[in-house]
């Protein structure tokens, strides 16, 4: 009976050690893994530049190591082998990551042709230079890649259908100058002088019950509305592209010189091309013809800044005088019997007041 509780305190002793070593074992084999996990990444770099449209080579090549977590999904690793072979889109300075949207897969015996910025337009797109001024690029504030929103503000006046022209039309007189021969009828001629008058319209006179004929006293008053016409557009390029051989999209264009061969003062720049889609380029086209050559019924364009990471596009009602009465609680002025001393016949540009020591 002794005898067999012995042995059975030798089996627990046995187990437990087992149990022990197990454990200490699964313990330091997890020690040794931690220790043999890579800490940094090899991600592939630009070892040289490399030209638009070359082909991406093993010696062209270069690695740096980073951190795991900043490792995207668009940068090569030592782990891919996609990327030699591919060209790149546009030129890639040394020291560059290449990521997969600085590569395609055109082979070195079909070039890329065209100029260095052309493979900055994503597929689908197309790029269009606008008329721009300080005020429309939000005090030059607007740069290259920028995102902005462009907004256009219409003036629309009413005009006849048939003629085409702005109302009101221009009144003539109708003459009789004889009678046609073996008739009563008179013989009519319509002549046009130089006091021709607007169209009006007759009126009856509510208190004398009198009709009497209105012509209205100023040309038509256009009606302007504005509206945000594009959401999130990027800007390609603020200015002239440069013309060199090899330009990429920041290089500035060759200044000009004088007779003398002086450079020329850098004028502020009038253009900006923006990325936008095709449809989006045949409205551009529209309004800035319109803008160009029907100066009565001009549009004008103005771009908003807005920041880079925010791609939400927001609903936008149209201003209107209506709108803006509406929308802010702006009421129209009553016809009051008194009024201000002197008159307030419209707005002054406000005078800075210069006070001498």
């Amino acid at each position: 009976m002794r005898r067999g509780r012995t042995l059975i305190f030798v089996f627990l002793i046995i187990i437990i050690v087992a149990v022990v070593a197990f454990v200490a074992y699964r313990q330091y084999t997890a020690t040794q893994t931690a220790v043999v996990q890579p800490a940094f990444v090899e991600v592939y770099i630009a070892g040289q530049n490399i030209p638009q449209g070359g082909t991406i080579t093993s010696d062209l090549l270069a690695t740096i190591k980073i951190a795991p977590e900043n490792v995207v999904e668009v940068m090569y690793t030592l782990d891919e082998q996609g990327l030699v072979g591919r060209a790149a889109k546009f030129p890639l300075d040394q020291g560059v990551v290449i990521t997969s949207s600085m590569v395609t897969d055109s082979s070195s015996s079909v070039p890329i042709s065209g100029p260095s910025w052309a493979a900055l337009i994503p597929p689908g797109m197309t790029a269009i230079s606008i008329p721009a001024n300080r005020f429309s690029l939000s005090g030059y504030a607007i740069n290259d890649g920028a995102h902005v929103n462009l907004n256009a503000c219409f003036l629309f006046v009413d005009i006849d259908p048939a003629f085409q022209s702005i109302l009101p039309n221009l009144t003539a007189s109708l003459t009789g100058t004889g009678f046609a021969a073996d008739s009563t009828s008179p013989i009519l001629a319509l002549g046009v002088g130089a006091g021709s008058t607007a169209q009006g319209r007759l009126e009856l006179d509510p208190s004398l019950q009198q009709p009497y004929y209105l012509v209205p006293s100023e040309v038509q008053r256009p009606r302007m509305v504005c509206q945000t016409m594009l959401q999130d557009v990027v800007v390609m390029k603020l200015g002239n592209f440069s013309r060199d051989a090899g330009a990429t999209v920041t290089t500035p264009p060759v200044p000009t010189t004088d007779a003398n061969g002086q450079p020329v003062p850098t004028a502020p720049p009038d253009i900006v091309t923006l990325i936008v889609t095709p449809q989006d380029s045949i409205t551009l086209t529209y309004l800035i013809n319109i803008q160009q050559q029907a100066p009565n019924t001009q549009t004008r364009l103005s771009m908003t800044l807005r920041n880079p990471t925010d791609q939400a596009r927001q609903a936008t009602e149209a201003s209107t005088l209506q709108f803006l009465l509406s929308q802010y609680n702006i009421p129209v002025p009553a016809k009051l019997p008194y009024a201000l001393q002197p008159a307030l016949p419209g707005f002054l540009s406000p005078v800075e007041t210069i006070v001498t020591p």
